[in-house]
């Protein structure tokens, strides 16, 4: 291998080390990389679930951070999808479905809101026992 592909080689994502051209033991070590950052992400979810390691009210939002993390994890070290110029369609593919999905999700709290705004003059709300 000469100088230059070698420096191309370290340039390389995480998720890029188990294409197509690497070997046994880097993919091996791309997805338990992977691995390992999953499970811990998932064990920082449920510590922050569990105790009061974070204070109350912020409890929400770091397992949104959490969360975010670990789909990162799991788009670049199991997906494969990087910036690369040869992921271009899987990233705006990916950018699509998130669209998509919340198109959906805002979509459906804002009909949801207008109906229970909406509801029949004559229809009060009871208070749950």
């Amino acid at each position: 291998m000469s100088d230059d592909n070698a420096e191309l080689d370290d340039d390389r994502a995480p998720g890029d080390g188990a294409s197509a051209g690497a070997s046994v033991g880097e993919k091996v070590r791309t997805y338990a990389a992977g691995f390992v950052l999953a499970a811990l992400l998932t064990g920082a979810s449920f510590t922050v679930a569990g105790t009061g390691l974070v204070w109350g009210p912020a409890i929400p939002v770091a397992l949104i951070a959490l969360a975010i993390a670990q789909m990162g994890v799991h788009l670049v070290f199991f997906l494969h999808v990087t910036s690369g110029p040869d992921n271009t369609n899987n990233v705006l593919a990916l950018a699509f479905g998130v669209l998509i999905v919340g198109l959906v999700l805002v979509g459906s709290i804002w009909i949801m809101g207008h109906l229970d705004h909406n509801l029949m003059p004559g229809m009060v709300r009871q208070p749950a026992m």
